[in-house]
């Protein structure tokens, strides 16, 4: 599937501009899906990630998250909600899986961690959508993410945007968008895991 071509049919077909609750792991990402969508939607970042692998980690992304928001939404009303920074619950979610490779069933579980505390708040706040930044990586299988988001959209019954941000030159913006803004692009994907393994 064009999961890109599908998104922008979702795009065309909207008549009026909905809200949508978009999981984000961190500023630089989600700058270029800011930028694309904040024309067709009311967004909302919902910073989740109890992945990060230290505290002080954690904080430096959700500033540069707050620096963008801030940044773009001198032409868009874009708003945050973060929540809770809970290692132990991703600890114990992916336990048994901590020597696998980066991109394989722990990371699935994690982003379906993610994406289903996303479902999650955008089912109890009534937003239209729920999404994720996570397919704007070459890293990341945006197949199984969207597969994952299909399923929560089933299961809270609220609807999920395909997506495929990378496409269409979407990383190559991000690139861009982070080092005109001058944001913090970290050199792992977050957890202790894919620090040992960039390492």
């Amino acid at each position: 599937m064009n999961y890109n071509k599908v998104t922008e049919e979702i795009i065309e077909n909207l008549n009026k501009k909905p809200s949508i609750l978009i999981h984000s792991c961190c500023g630089p990402c989600s700058s270029y899906v800011l930028e694309y969508l904040s024309k067709y939607f009311n967004i909302t970042i919902y910073y989740y990630n109890p992945n990060i692998d230290s505290e002080e980690e954690y904080t430096k992304r959700l500033n540069e998250q707050v620096k963008i928001i801030n940044l773009l939404s001198k032409k868009s009303d874009i708003k945050l909600i973060e929540g809770k920074y809970e290692p132990q619950k991703y600890y114990e979610y992916i336990k048994g899986l901590e020597n696998e490779k980066e991109g394989n069933r722990r990371c699935i579980k994690c982003y379906n961690l993610r994406l289903e505390q996303t479902a999650l708040v955008a089912k109890e706040l009534n937003f239209d959508y729920f999404c994720t930044t996570l397919t704007i990586s070459p890293h990341k299988d945006a197949k199984i993410i969207n597969f994952l988001g299909k399923r929560l959209e089933n299961k809270y019954d609220v609807s999920y945007l395909y997506s495929d941000f990378k496409k269409k030159n979407g990383y190559k913006r991000s690139i861009e968008l982070s080092k005109e803004y001058d944001l913090y692009r970290q050199d792992y994907c977050g957890c202790i895991f894919s620090k040992k393994e960039y390492d």
